[in-house]
């Protein structure tokens, strides 16, 4: 899904750690609160539209959602696993 070349240049916008893609039952867990309306992104917006992965924060913090094979790395629209 994502070139493995970037992916090791990509990091957080915000800290600037390193990002790793998610677990695909991770991902599956995500569009399910999706689907039931209960994912909300950084800025309080319930995410809408399903996802085919993510990358998740070194500190397993936030991810960043991917939308037809683009990450979205924005701070705002990042997703609080918490």
């Amino acid at each position: 899904m994502i070139d493995p070349e970037l992916l090791s240049i990509l990091c957080c916008p915000e800290t600037h750690q390193p990002l790793k893609l998610l677990e695909p039952a991770f991902v599956e867990r995500l569009n399910h609160q999706i689907a039931s309306g209960q994912l909300r992104s950084r800025n309080g917006e319930a995410v809408k539209e399903s996802i085919e992965g993510g990358l998740v924060r070194a500190d397993g913090k936030f991810v960043y959602l991917i939308r037809n094979s683009i990450p979205i790395m924005l701070i705002d629209e990042a997703v609080p696993l918490s």
